[in-house]
């Protein structure tokens, strides 16, 4: 123990702030070899470790890290597949500092082994040094189950499902798999390819994708159910239906969602500028309303693309919901912070186009509900910052297509999908859901975790049982 302790946490190499402003390469270079192994070795193998409760989707995670000490890389990766489908997203995108390393002995007096940084070496090591081995898998059970989306809970549900012998087809609504990780993440956090090699093992493994298809137009779910045979349908079609502020100004040109601007920065190959061209979304002063991750993707983005970007938050910077690993590449890179500003309206010329965005003052009142202290505004402190693009990061909401297309599904007054939290099971027999669908925004993980709960309850399903409906 003692020896662990000594050795500091290993910081991972990435570009310098000065070049990675204007590229879109990824930001970390990742471990070495040398540097995985060291910090493998700080790992105390812990009898009853912390981190695995700490993780959603229950990885192994001394059983891991201690194959990386021993150098046994290959055999760490197929550890991590146990439980996890999409290990080199994960060590890429998770908040590890909220969940597995946040418990991890080691970080009560000192700093907390790297097991993200450490997923994430494992991950690329055996992608660019190995043939992905597909495990060897049980009969057909002769059920059929059917995906809905092919984001992060989705493809979770496909891989544990297609192991345990299902019939598995994902149906996705856009041209490519991926989902968030594919449309909205952006390349220099999580790179096209990674994801493709994940979504490619899938289909080693077996599951069969049908891209362009929209469920609930195409077929709803009970049409998969009676007409194509599908004997389960799991829904993880996500929240991609975005929030706006309701103020005066937002329908001028130049006003984008977060979603809208993400998305088209990845469709249309926007970070492998100038050899593909932009144009709608290449400005030159540009304003990011929102202090979560995805408004540091888009103000990141802009940077890239040549803007002069400015983030406004209507609370102080410390209480932003951000990964603070984001919040200072954002900084380092050259992105300004405007906090405790709250946007009241946004201008535009004869054109109809934005020229500025009116914003209020704010100064930290007493806690709210979550516990942060409640913004409030100052009465006469308008001001205005002047913009050409304006892009809104301040959450999202589920598309209503699904509930709208099936009858007897319960949803919130919110508009998510009401399911058993022990089971993931829907008000209608058969039918599971997990995901933003299920809580609403939020991280990759947590939609995998809930990805698992379902794929064990579908299967305990298919086998018979009759899990207890959500109430």
């Amino acid at each position: 123990m003692a020896e662990s302790k000594k050795v500091p946490r290993q910081a991972m190499p990435e570009q310098a702030p000065e070049d990675r402003a204007h590229n879109f390469e990824e930001v970390p270079h990742g471990y070495s070899i040398e540097t995985a192994m060291l910090e493998a070795g700080r790992c105390l193998q812990c009898k009853k470790p912390r981190c695995v409760e700490g993780c959603p989707v229950q990885n192994d995670i001394p059983g891991f890290v201690g194959l990386v000490k021993e150098g046994k890389f290959i055999e760490a990766a197929h550890k991590l597949k146990e439980t996890n489908s999409l290990p080199a997203v994960c060590g890429r995108v998770c908040p590890q500092e909220e969940q597995c390393e946040k418990v991890c002995i080691l970080g009560v007096k000192g700093e907390p082994v790297a097991i993200g940084r450490l997923e994430r070496f494992v991950a690329d090591y055996e992608r660019l040094n190995s043939e992905m081995e597909v495990p060897e898998l049980p009969p057909a059970t002769g059920k059929k189950v059917a995906i809905v989306g092919a984001g992060p809970a989705g493809l979770t549900v496909a891989g544990d499902l297609i192991k345990l012998g299902h019939a598995v087809t994902i149906f996705e609504a856009l041209h490519e798999p991926g989902g968030v990780l594919t449309y909205g993440i952006p390349e220099f956090r999580l790179p096209k390819a990674i994801v493709k090699s994940e979504v490619d093992f899938l289909k080693k493994l077996g599951v069969t994708f049908v891209m362009d298809f929209v469920v609930g137009r195409n077929s709803t779910v009970p049409e998969l159910m009676e007409d194509e045979g599908y004997d389960a349908v799991f829904v993880g079609s996500g929240a991609g239906l975005p929030s706006f502020m309701n103020i005066p100004g937002e329908n001028l040109v130049g006003v984008y969602s977060a979603n809208e601007y993400l998305t088209r920065s990845n469709l249309m190959k926007a970070y492998l500028f100038p050899r593909f061209d932009t144009p709608p979304i290449k400005r030159e002063r540009v304003v990011v309303v929102g202090g979560g991750n995805v408004a540091m993707d888009s103000a990141r983005t802009a940077l890239r693309l040549g803007a002069d970007v400015t983030i406004v938050y209507r609370r102080a910077k410390e209480q932003m919901p951000a990964r603070a690993e984001e919040v200072h590449h954002a900084g380092e890179e050259g992105v300004k912070f405007q906090m405790l500003t709250a946007p009241i309206r946004v201008h535009g010329d004869a054109r109809h186009r934005v020229t500025e965005i009116e914003c209020l003052r704010m100064e930290l009142g007493e806690p709210d509900a979550s516990g942060r202290r409640r913004p409030v505004e100052v009465p006469g402190s308008e001001f205005r910052i002047p913009a050409d693009t304006v892009i809104i990061a301040i959450g999202n909401k589920p598309n209503p297509l699904i509930p709208q297309t099936m009858e007897g599904l319960e949803t919130s007054k919110w508009g998510t999908i009401v399911v058993n939290p022990d089971t993931m099971e829907t008000s209608v027999r058969g039918v599971f859901a997990a995901g933003d669908i299920v809580s609403g925004a939020a991280t990759v993980i947590s939609a995998m975790g809930q990805g698992r709960i379902a794929a064990a309850s579908i299967h305990r399903f298919l086998g018979g049982e009759d899990p207890p409906t959500a109430s």
